[in-house]
């Protein structure tokens, strides 16, 4: 337990570091600033924004003085107008908010610096001076903490506002330039088109659709959204913005400026994979100019059907993904496709796992030409393994696949990106099925 006169010394040891520390205060905060500006790109902005920094940095340094001087409780203190301001300020400019945080961070590690500095400069007691360092620590660590989560509540409540009002207008220049008719595009000024929107609508484009689904954990969705696509971006070294709309209040839609043609859809499943927790994707394909703006955003809508049609656990679905062009076909009426798939398959439409695995493998058979030896090779089987399953995938499904081959393999395909939306339950045959 610490001794009463002790403390009683390094409250004192305290109040003189500070109060010397604020004698300079003038110079601590235009170091911590430059320190600051030179550490992280993302700040380095427009003279106004500079020094609106300055200013949080002041107020932030004189709130920390006055609680460690008059011993105030960090629960007690006021969040400085400036930092505040500033934290707006940085949303506004799309900065992101993680940079706002390591400023806090780095901001505290400078403080502590000009700190040792008075400490060593005080001729303190080493325990005295060791223990005043300690108390100094603590609080502004304790500052740092709650300070940290007021800017980032205050950053992500301004950033959705500006998102939102932002994206009014801008969002519908974005519709008018996707429901264009030919005749109204033949007249459209290109360079105007591409100021008002604020994306270059000359280069290669990958459309995406971006949402969150209704068990994910709520709030601020078009806010995470945004910040996804952004990252997204910086991780595929993109020179241009991306372009970001609100679709709705939990999905939006988005376009990734290329320099060609290079399909970048590998790199995008990783970067997704090794989010925490990656919103919903779906892609369009890499199309180049304004048509190819408009098309792609089509790809990714077909896209977003099969996702929202079929297998829950998929993250990104492509319109480049083997057979989603296709199914995305059979998704304007889901009852009816599933009617059609289980007259087509009969028994072979049932959902259990034997009758899986007879579909997948008859679905691969089929799809590499008949050939039992490159589907083996896909399916890591033997050949006669995929012999036996395909032969019992006829016979399950009561008839030859020669005269109807197509259809089945479409309604094999159904299966395979649908799952439970078109299959036959265990409980219920096909003529109970088909009488319903």
């Amino acid at each position: 337990m610490v001794d009463e006169g002790e403390a009683r010394l390094v409250a004192q040891a305290v109040a003189t570091i500070i109060d010397r520390l604020g004698e300079r205060a003038p110079a601590v905060i235009e170091a911590i600033q430059l320190h600051l500006a030179s550490e992280i790109v993302e700040l380095r902005g427009d003279v106004q924004l500079l020094e609106l920094l300055r200013a949080s940095v002041a107020g932030n340094v004189e709130t920390v003085f006055d609680a460690l001087r008059y011993a105030i409780d960090i629960k007690r203190v006021e969040p400085p107008t400036a930092a505040l301001e500033y934290a707006r300020r940085v949303a506004q400019h799309a900065i992101p908010v993680n940079a706002l945080v390591r400023a806090y961070r780095l901001g505290q590690q400078e403080m502590l610096t000009h700190v040792l500095e008075e400490i060593r400069h005080a001729d303190l007691d080493p325990r005295t001076a060791l223990d005043a360092f300690e108390a100094i620590s603590r609080v502004t660590f304790r500052y740092i903490d709650w300070i940290s989560q007021q800017v980032i509540d205050t950053y992500e409540t301004e950033r959705e506002q500006w998102l939102e009002n932002r994206n009014s207008l801008r969002a519908l220049r974005v519709r008018e330039l996707l429901e264009a008719t030919d005749e109204q595009l033949d007249q459209l000024d290109l360079d105007a088109a591409t100021t008002n929107v604020r994306y270059p609508l000359r280069r290669h484009h990958l459309a995406l659709i971006l949402w969150f689904g209704e068990d994910e954990q709520p709030g601020r969705e078009l806010l995470r959204l945004e910040r996804f696509l952004r990252e997204l971006a910086g991780a595929l070294d993109l020179r241009d913005g991306v372009l970001f709309t609100a679709a709705d209040r939990v999905s939006g839609w988005g376009w990734l400026p290329l320099e060609d043609a290079a399909d970048p859809v590998p790199r995008i499943r990783e970067f997704a994979a090794a989010n925490e927790s990656p919103p919903h994707l779906a892609l369009g394909t890499v199309q180049p100019g304004l048509s190819g703006f408009r098309r792609s955003h089509r790809q990714a809508q077909d896209a977003r059907r099969v996702a929202l049609a079929g297998q829950r656990g998929r993250r990104v679905v492509a319109a480049s993904d083997p057979g989603v062009a296709a199914a995305a076909l059979l998704t304007s009426d889901l009852a009816q496709t599933r009617a059609w798939v289980c007259q087509t398959l009969g028994p072979l439409a049932r959902d259990s796992e034997s009758e899986a695995r007879l579909r997948e493998t008859l679905r691969v058979f089929l799809r590499e030409g008949s050939s039992h030896k490159a589907a083996a090779e896909l399916l890591n089987l033997h050949t006669n393994s995929v012999k036996y399953r395909v032969q019992r995938a006829i016979e399950c499904r009561s008839r030859p696949i020669t005269g109807d081959r197509l259809d089945v393999e479409l309604a094999l395909l159904a299966c395979h990106q649908f799952g439970k939306a078109v299959l036959l339950p265990k409980a219920v045959s096909v003529q109970q099925h088909a009488d319903a």
